[in-house]
């Protein structure tokens, strides 16, 4: 197995290492409960989509 000729500097590595952040997910406020949801979703509290379509909840009632 080969290893690496020459040791990376620190600034390469971080240089490399720049696009392995883990993004932020976006919520938005559900209009029918409040609760809070990703766009494009379900509302995960009430099962919300849209007027005239609701899902069941993927939440448990506790």
């Amino acid at each position: 197995m080969p290893v690496p000729a020459f040791r990376q500097s620190p600034g390469r590595t971080r240089r490399r290492r720049s696009h392995d952040a883990i993004a932020k997910t976006h919520t938005t406020l559900c209009p029918n409960c409040g609760g809070a949801k990703r766009p494009h979703a379900a509302c995960r509290e009430c099962g919300y989509v849209r007027p005239g379509l609701q899902v069941k909840p993927t939440r448990p009632e506790a």
